[in-house]
Protein backbone atom coordinates (compact mmCIF):
# COMPACT_ATOMS: atom_id res chain seq x y z
CA UNK A 1 0.00 0.00 0.00
CA UNK A 2 0.93 3.67 -0.29
CA UNK A 3 0.20 6.51 2.18
CA UNK A 4 0.03 9.44 0.46
CA UNK A 5 -0.89 11.83 3.58
CA UNK A 6 1.62 11.34 6.68
CA UNK A 7 3.20 13.53 8.76
CA UNK A 8 6.63 11.60 9.47
CA UNK A 9 9.37 14.13 9.35
CA UNK A 10 10.29 14.69 12.86
CA UNK A 11 9.78 18.52 14.11
CA UNK A 12 8.80 20.49 11.48
CA UNK A 13 5.17 20.73 12.21
CA UNK A 14 2.70 19.36 14.94
CA UNK A 15 3.50 15.76 13.37
CA UNK A 16 6.43 13.66 14.69
CA UNK A 17 8.72 15.59 17.52
CA UNK A 18 11.91 13.46 17.25
CA UNK A 19 13.65 11.16 14.64
CA UNK A 20 12.57 7.72 17.62
CA UNK A 21 9.46 8.51 17.01
CA UNK A 22 9.29 8.77 13.42
CA UNK A 23 11.20 5.28 13.34
CA UNK A 24 8.81 4.32 15.40
CA UNK A 25 5.83 5.38 13.03
CA UNK A 26 7.71 3.46 10.17
CA UNK A 27 8.07 0.63 11.45
CA UNK A 28 4.26 0.36 12.43
CA UNK A 29 3.51 1.50 8.82
CA UNK A 30 5.78 -1.61 7.12
CA UNK A 31 3.97 -3.69 9.63
CA UNK A 32 0.90 -2.07 8.06
CA UNK A 33 1.77 -3.42 4.70
CA UNK A 34 2.40 0.44 3.80
CA UNK A 35 5.83 0.13 0.90
CA UNK A 36 5.91 4.12 0.33
CA UNK A 37 5.42 7.25 2.01
CA UNK A 38 4.44 11.10 0.86
CA UNK A 39 5.92 12.71 3.99
CA UNK A 40 3.57 15.56 4.07
CA UNK A 41 4.15 18.43 6.47
CA UNK A 42 1.78 21.56 7.07
CA UNK A 43 2.63 23.96 4.81
CA UNK A 44 0.94 27.05 6.61
CA UNK A 45 2.68 30.47 6.38
CA UNK A 46 3.17 32.27 9.84
CA UNK A 47 2.65 28.92 10.95
CA UNK A 48 4.97 26.02 9.73
CA UNK A 49 6.63 28.15 7.26
CA UNK A 50 8.18 25.24 5.22
CA UNK A 51 9.13 25.02 1.89
CA UNK A 52 9.87 22.64 -0.82
CA UNK A 53 13.73 23.04 -0.12
CA UNK A 54 13.13 22.15 3.10
CA UNK A 55 11.17 19.16 2.84
CA UNK A 56 13.51 17.67 0.64
CA UNK A 57 16.15 17.93 2.73
CA UNK A 58 14.07 16.55 5.83
CA UNK A 59 13.22 13.59 3.60
CA UNK A 60 16.51 12.53 2.27
CA UNK A 61 18.12 12.58 6.12
CA UNK A 62 14.84 10.44 7.06
CA UNK A 63 15.47 7.85 3.78
CA UNK A 64 19.00 7.74 5.17
CA UNK A 65 18.15 6.82 8.31
CA UNK A 66 16.14 4.02 7.49
CA UNK A 67 17.77 2.86 4.85
CA UNK A 68 20.77 2.64 6.79
CA UNK A 69 18.24 0.66 9.66
CA UNK A 70 17.41 -1.39 6.52
CA UNK A 71 13.93 -0.30 7.14
CA UNK A 72 11.98 -0.98 3.49
CA UNK A 73 9.89 2.26 3.22
CA UNK A 74 10.17 4.61 0.01
CA UNK A 75 9.68 8.29 1.35
CA UNK A 76 8.88 10.92 -1.25
CA UNK A 77 8.36 14.66 -0.88
CA UNK A 78 4.82 16.09 -0.09
CA UNK A 79 3.13 18.71 1.52
CA UNK A 80 -0.28 19.49 3.58
CA UNK A 81 -0.47 22.64 1.53
CA UNK A 82 -3.29 24.85 3.50
CA UNK A 83 -5.86 27.38 1.46
CA UNK A 84 -3.84 30.46 1.39
CA UNK A 85 -4.08 33.67 -1.01
CA UNK A 86 -0.39 32.88 -2.45
CA UNK A 87 -0.41 28.85 -2.53
CA UNK A 88 -0.96 28.94 -6.49
CA UNK A 89 2.05 31.60 -6.74
CA UNK A 90 4.12 29.34 -4.68
CA UNK A 91 3.02 26.03 -6.11
CA UNK A 92 4.21 27.33 -9.99
CA UNK A 93 7.27 28.96 -8.23
CA UNK A 94 8.14 25.75 -6.89
CA UNK A 95 8.40 26.49 -2.91
CA UNK A 96 5.62 24.37 -2.07
CA UNK A 97 5.87 20.81 -3.09
CA UNK A 98 3.30 18.85 -5.08
CA UNK A 99 3.70 14.72 -4.02
CA UNK A 100 6.39 13.23 -5.65
CA UNK A 101 7.04 16.90 -8.08
CA UNK A 102 4.01 15.66 -9.50
CA UNK A 103 1.04 17.68 -10.73
CA UNK A 104 -1.25 16.25 -7.74
CA UNK A 105 -0.88 17.92 -4.00
CA UNK A 106 -2.44 17.84 -1.08
CA UNK A 107 -5.05 21.05 -0.13
CA UNK A 108 -6.21 21.43 3.40
CA UNK A 109 -9.32 23.42 3.95
CA UNK A 110 -10.28 25.36 7.13
CA UNK A 111 -11.48 23.06 9.85
CA UNK A 112 -14.41 24.77 11.03
CA UNK A 113 -15.67 27.16 8.33
CA UNK A 114 -15.73 27.30 4.76
CA UNK A 115 -13.68 29.39 3.02
CA UNK A 116 -15.75 32.45 0.97
CA UNK A 117 -15.71 31.04 -2.51
CA UNK A 118 -13.76 28.06 -1.94
CA UNK A 119 -15.05 26.28 -4.74
CA UNK A 120 -13.85 28.85 -7.27
CA UNK A 121 -10.19 29.21 -5.08
CA UNK A 122 -10.22 25.44 -5.82
CA UNK A 123 -10.90 25.77 -9.43
CA UNK A 124 -8.26 28.23 -9.53
CA UNK A 125 -5.48 25.05 -9.57
CA UNK A 126 -7.40 22.96 -11.82
CA UNK A 127 -7.18 25.53 -14.27
CA UNK A 128 -3.57 26.28 -13.92
CA UNK A 129 -2.95 22.02 -14.69
CA UNK A 130 -2.98 20.50 -10.77
CA UNK A 131 -4.68 18.46 -9.31
CA UNK A 132 -6.07 19.34 -5.75
CA UNK A 133 -6.34 16.64 -3.21
CA UNK A 134 -8.72 17.95 -0.56
CA UNK A 135 -7.44 16.56 2.31
CA UNK A 136 -10.16 14.82 4.94
CA UNK A 137 -13.48 16.19 4.30
CA UNK A 138 -15.33 13.54 6.25
CA UNK A 139 -13.81 15.99 8.66
CA UNK A 140 -14.21 19.14 8.33
CA UNK A 141 -17.14 20.52 10.75
CA UNK A 142 -18.85 22.15 7.86
CA UNK A 143 -19.18 19.79 5.54
CA UNK A 144 -23.19 18.68 6.66
CA UNK A 145 -23.66 22.20 4.83
CA UNK A 146 -21.95 22.13 1.80
CA UNK A 147 -22.01 18.61 0.81
CA UNK A 148 -23.22 19.32 -2.47
CA UNK A 149 -20.00 21.66 -3.38
CA UNK A 150 -17.81 18.24 -2.64
CA UNK A 151 -19.85 16.17 -4.95
CA UNK A 152 -19.69 19.00 -7.61
CA UNK A 153 -15.59 19.17 -7.57
CA UNK A 154 -15.73 15.62 -7.19
CA UNK A 155 -17.39 15.25 -10.38
CA UNK A 156 -15.14 18.25 -12.45
CA UNK A 157 -11.15 17.02 -11.39
CA UNK A 158 -10.94 17.72 -8.19
CA UNK A 159 -9.56 14.37 -5.98
CA UNK A 160 -10.92 13.56 -2.49
CA UNK A 161 -8.95 11.90 0.34
CA UNK A 162 -10.52 10.60 3.29
CA UNK A 163 -8.60 9.49 6.19
CA UNK A 164 -9.03 5.91 6.63
CA UNK A 165 -9.39 6.21 10.40
CA UNK A 166 -12.41 7.78 10.11
CA UNK A 167 -13.83 4.79 8.35
CA UNK A 168 -13.11 2.74 11.90
CA UNK A 169 -14.60 5.64 14.11
CA UNK A 170 -11.48 6.65 15.35
CA UNK A 171 -12.21 10.57 14.93
CA UNK A 172 -15.92 9.83 15.69
CA UNK A 173 -19.50 9.33 14.74
CA UNK A 174 -19.77 12.84 12.32
CA UNK A 175 -16.46 11.68 10.47
CA UNK A 176 -17.59 8.11 10.30
CA UNK A 177 -20.41 9.22 8.78
CA UNK A 178 -19.27 11.32 6.07
CA UNK A 179 -16.13 9.17 5.39
CA UNK A 180 -19.01 6.34 4.35
CA UNK A 181 -21.47 8.04 2.94
CA UNK A 182 -18.87 9.87 0.57
CA UNK A 183 -17.17 6.72 -0.09
CA UNK A 184 -20.87 5.24 -1.17
CA UNK A 185 -21.22 8.31 -3.30
CA UNK A 186 -18.68 7.59 -5.33
CA UNK A 187 -16.84 10.82 -3.86
CA UNK A 188 -13.40 9.03 -2.54
CA UNK A 189 -10.17 8.88 -4.56
CA UNK A 190 -7.54 7.76 -1.88
CA UNK A 191 -7.45 6.60 1.32
CA UNK A 192 -4.70 7.78 3.41
CA UNK A 193 -3.55 7.64 7.35
CA UNK A 194 -2.81 11.63 8.36
CA UNK A 195 -0.20 9.79 10.64
CA UNK A 196 0.80 12.05 13.10
CA UNK A 197 1.76 9.74 16.11
CA UNK A 198 2.43 6.02 16.58
CA UNK A 199 -0.50 5.89 19.27
CA UNK A 200 -2.74 8.62 18.75
CA UNK A 201 -2.81 8.93 15.66
CA UNK A 202 -0.94 6.26 13.72
CA UNK A 203 0.19 5.23 10.08
CA UNK A 204 -2.03 2.42 9.77
CA UNK A 205 -4.01 1.93 6.28
CA UNK A 206 -5.23 -1.96 6.20
CA UNK A 207 -7.98 -1.47 8.23
CA UNK A 208 -9.12 1.20 6.32
CA UNK A 209 -9.08 -0.49 3.55
CA UNK A 210 -10.64 -3.54 4.81
CA UNK A 211 -13.47 -1.05 5.75
CA UNK A 212 -14.15 0.28 2.33
CA UNK A 213 -14.19 -3.26 1.17
CA UNK A 214 -17.35 -4.15 2.82
CA UNK A 215 -18.93 -1.13 1.44
CA UNK A 216 -17.01 -0.90 -2.04
CA UNK A 217 -15.92 -4.32 -2.64
CA UNK A 218 -12.19 -5.98 -3.09
CA UNK A 219 -11.06 -3.91 -6.68
CA UNK A 220 -12.31 -0.62 -4.72
CA UNK A 221 -10.61 -0.91 -1.89
CA UNK A 222 -7.59 -1.75 -3.23
CA UNK A 223 -7.38 1.39 -5.68
CA UNK A 224 -7.77 3.88 -2.97
CA UNK A 225 -4.68 2.37 -1.34
CA UNK A 226 -2.70 1.05 -4.25
CA UNK A 227 -3.48 1.87 -7.88
CA UNK A 228 -4.75 5.66 -7.26
CA UNK A 229 -1.53 6.15 -5.38
CA UNK A 230 0.61 4.79 -7.53
CA UNK A 231 -0.57 7.16 -10.75
CA UNK A 232 -0.24 9.91 -8.37
CA UNK A 233 3.04 9.06 -7.63
CA UNK A 234 4.18 8.43 -11.35
CA UNK A 235 1.94 11.68 -12.43
CA UNK A 236 -0.53 9.63 -14.45
CA UNK A 237 -2.83 12.12 -15.82
CA UNK A 238 -6.55 11.90 -13.91
CA UNK A 239 -7.95 10.95 -17.28
CA UNK A 240 -6.10 7.70 -17.83
CA UNK A 241 -6.85 6.34 -13.77
CA UNK A 242 -9.03 3.84 -12.84
CA UNK A 243 -12.44 5.45 -12.47
CA UNK A 244 -14.38 6.06 -9.64
CA UNK A 245 -17.82 3.58 -9.61
CA UNK A 246 -20.81 5.21 -10.02
CA UNK A 247 -22.48 3.58 -6.85
CA UNK A 248 -25.75 5.92 -6.20
CA UNK A 249 -29.18 4.91 -8.05
CA UNK A 250 -30.58 7.77 -7.92
CA UNK A 251 -33.57 8.59 -6.03
CA UNK A 252 -33.58 5.16 -4.25
CA UNK A 253 -30.13 6.25 -3.04
CA UNK A 254 -30.72 9.95 -2.06
CA UNK A 255 -33.92 8.24 0.14
CA UNK A 256 -31.13 6.17 1.39
CA UNK A 257 -28.76 8.26 2.43
CA UNK A 258 -31.48 10.80 4.13
CA UNK A 259 -32.46 8.49 6.17
CA UNK A 260 -29.07 7.55 7.33
CA UNK A 261 -28.45 11.36 8.14
CA UNK A 262 -31.58 11.25 10.23
CA UNK A 263 -30.69 8.70 11.94
CA UNK A 264 -27.29 9.92 12.59
CA UNK A 265 -28.27 13.69 13.69
CA UNK A 266 -31.14 12.32 15.85
CA UNK A 267 -28.67 9.93 18.04
CA UNK A 268 -26.32 12.51 18.43
CA UNK A 269 -28.86 15.51 19.66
Amino acid sequence: MIDLHCHLLPGIDDGSPGVDTSLAMAKMAIGDGIRAIACTPHVYPGLYDNTTAGIREHVARLQATLDAKELPLRLMVGADAHLTPELLDRLRAGTAPTINDTRYFLLEPPHHVCPPRFEDSVFRFVLAGYVPIITHPERLTWVADHYGMFEDMAKRGVWMQVTAGSLTGRFGRSASYWAERMLKDGLVHLLATDAHAPVRRPPLLAEGRAAAEKMVGHDEALRLVVERPQAVIDDVPPANVAPIPALADGASSRARRAGLWSRFSAGVR
